[in-house]
């Protein structure tokens, strides 16, 4: 069964994936190769995803008690590459 622990996790997860592969992949041919088509095609579902990590965890932070340091780190690791992967073992892993 689906919770939003569940989701959040899932989420997590495909937002830190097109992070990498947006950073590491597609703007490197970009700008090597001249061929903006890859970061096109990741930009948006990664957007989406980003959105979706940061209203998940707003929608948790009281659910697991988070204070607003530890909310504060999980919403900046949606912007350090292989943040959201520390917050699902850190912090949401443990709570399952």
């Amino acid at each position: 069964m689906f919770s939003f622990v569940n989701i959040f996790r899932i989420v997590a997860l495909l937002e830190g994936v097109s992070y990498i592969l947006l950073l590491f992949i597609a703007t490197p041919i970009k700008y090597l190769l001249e061929d903006p088509q890859y970061v096109k095609m990741l930009g948006m579902p990664h957007g989406i995803l980003f959105i979706a990590y940061v209203a998940l965890a707003i929608m948790l932070k009281n659910d697991f008690k988070w204070t607003n340091k530890q909310f504060g780190w999980v919403l900046l690791a949606a912007i350090i590459p292989f943040g959201t992967f520390y917050v699902d073992r850190k912090y949401l892993k443990p709570a399952q």
